[in-house]
């Protein structure tokens, strides 16, 4: 199947000299939800901006469901919506209107009834008559995403749709994906709430410097790069870590009072029952243990770090 969204050695430089895209090639299969993570700075606004034919890249091709993004604008625009970071609103509009404006921008026929539908699943309906300059700063971002999706796009991009939104708008705005989603509409997010990435992605890319370093199915990524960490809470605090100890690369934290070993759940031998004997060994007590599976949180982290040479 033909991606939805295909990246061709796509670069971007400014005319200051930065270089926020390096050669970056991404495909998009109709119908998921890819998470685009990445530290701030990174490209992430740059790249989406170029999809969607706001910024015009330096180099390389974008084509979005088949039609190049540059030569064939109208068609391209017309398939993708887009809820940028900045809140840019007329606000003396009446929310209805705004959203009914620009469904027809894209030349949609008027549609009362699917305007109504949007308003009401992003709890905006009560506020359809008040105008923009009249509501917070969540029911703001409320009325940019029942904008991007006006015109019925099958392409809809989410540039840190939830950052510094409340957590109903947070809930609200999920759940729509997910209709969305069902619907065979594909959806690029980008999000600095990593745990929302975790849940809803079907694909995870990871960009730094400008440069995609990864793209992975998220189980996969999870289950290759995911490591487990066992903490042992001590009876008693400890100063350091016995040197009989050391085949196992433990830490010590919480001022003596937890030690930390990091081991990768799929081997065979994990080396845990073997640790414990030891410290039984040594008359070394523990009052508890627990296992944490590395979150995709930690699994970007360090991604980053190594790439950075930290």
């Amino acid at each position: 199947m033909q991606p939805v969204i295909e990246v061709k050695g796509v670069t971007k430089t400014y005319a200051s000299g930065h270089q926020a895209l390096k050669s970056v090639d991404l495909d998009i299969r109709k119908g998921e939800i890819f998470a685009l993570l990445g530290p701030n700075g990174a490209g992430k606004t740059t790249l989406i901006n170029i999809v969607c034919g706001i910024v015009t890249p330096s180099s390389g091709t974008v084509r979005a469901d088949g039609f190049d993004i540059q030569r064939d604008y109208r068609e391209t625009r017309s398939r993708i919506g887009l809820v940028p970071q900045e809140l840019t609103t007329d606000a003396f509009e009446a929310v209805i209107d705004t959203v009914t404006f620009s469904r027809g921008l894209f030349g949609k026929s008027r549609n009362p009834a699917y305007i109504e539908k949007i308003l009401k699943d992003l709890s905006l309906w009560d506020k359809r008559k008040a105008k923009i300059k009249e509501l917070s700063g969540g029911m703001k971002r409320r009325v940019m995403i029942a904008k991007a999706l006006s015109h019925e796009p099958d392409i809809l991009f989410l540039d840190e749709p939830t950052a510094g939104v409340d957590v109903e708008l947070r809930r609200d705005m999920w759940k729509l994906v997910r209709q969305l989603r069902e619907n065979g509409v594909t959806i690029i997010l980008t999000t600095h709430y990593i745990e929302e990435a975790e849940e809803m992605a079907d694909r995870v890319g990871v960009i730094n410097q400008g440069e995609l370093i990864l793209v992975e199915e998220k189980s996969a990524l999870m289950r290759k790069l995911g490591k487990k960490e066992l903490t042992v809470y001590l009876a008693d605090p400890m100063e350091r870590v016995p040197s009989e100890l050391s085949d196992w690369n433990l830490t010590l934290k919480a001022d003596g009072n937890e030690l930390e070993y990091i081991f990768d759940a799929h081997e065979e031998r994990t080396g845990i029952p073997s640790l414990l004997r030891a410290m039984s060994d040594l008359g070394i007590a523990f009052k508890d243990l627990n296992t944490r599976q590395s979150s995709l949180e930690d699994i970007f982290v360090s991604l980053v770090h190594e790439r950075n040479g930290q």
